[in-house]
């Protein structure tokens, strides 16, 4: 089975409720739904350097890689963190999945018509900064150059091949304790940074759910970066 079909099957389950995302946020901190802003991620998977994606492996083909963004350390939301192309849904989108598209557009400068969505993964809170998220799944069928945008919202625009997220020497657990509360979750160092917190959350579930994990040592602990 080839990555792109995996990924269609998780779509599928996930619009039949086959799966429910965990609850990867900082704090156990109640969410208002009443006040909380809809936001959109788009989990963007493509082929490095064009290069067909090969079927019959177990574990997720050499070529396959992911769109990830440095926010910048300026920002008052996250700053710095490794994310998803993604942000809150303005009035004038004309649906979530038209959300995921235009944030990435306008954070990488990739091109929309080039993405094909195989759908969404349930929505996931995030008390943190009070938004309620929807998980978007595309396939990046025609590629464009991607870069930063805007410095004042991005510190970098970078790809990372799959299998470089799911090797185990990549992989930690982010300690955080802050105001008596204290914090533990996958990470992931690539890059030269640290993917953690939601992000982290999100990439730990969807691989598990496809079955694409390569069992890790979750007792090696890395401080997270805040």
């Amino acid at each position: 089975m080839s990555a792109y079909t995996d990924l269609v099957d998780l779509a599928g389950r996930a619009a039949h409720d086959a799966f429910r995302l965990g609850r990867p946020a900082l704090w156990e901190t109640p969410l208002d739904r009443n006040s909380a802003r809809p936001a959109a991620v788009l989990l963007l998977f493509g082929t490095l350097d064009d290069r067909p994606v090969p079927a019959g492996s177990p574990l997720a083909p050499a070529d396959l890689d992911m769109v990830f963004v440095e926010r910048a350390t300026t920002l008052n939301a996250h700053p710095g963190q490794v994310a998803f192309p993604g942000g809150g849904v303005d009035p004038g989108d004309a649906s979530i999945t038209a959300a995921a598209l235009r944030e990435a557009e306008e954070e990488t400068g990739l091109d929309p018509d080039g993405v094909e969505v195989l759908g969404s993964l349930p929505e996931v809170p995030m008390p943190v900064s009070n938004f309620i998220v929807t998980p978007v799944i595309g396939w990046w069928a025609r590629q464009t150059p991607v870069a930063v945008v805007d410095y004042g919202e991005s510190a970098q625009v970078f790809r990372v091949p799959v299998r470089e997220l799911l090797d185990p020497a990549n992989r930690f657990t982010a300690a955080l304790s802050r105001g008596g509360r204290s914090y533990r979750g996958p990470a992931f160092l690539v890059n030269d940074v640290v993917v953690w917190g939601f992000t982290a959350g999100i990439l730990d579930h969807v691989f598990e759910e496809l079955g694409w994990t390569v069992p890790w040592d979750a007792s090696r602990e890395i401080p997270a970066p805040i």
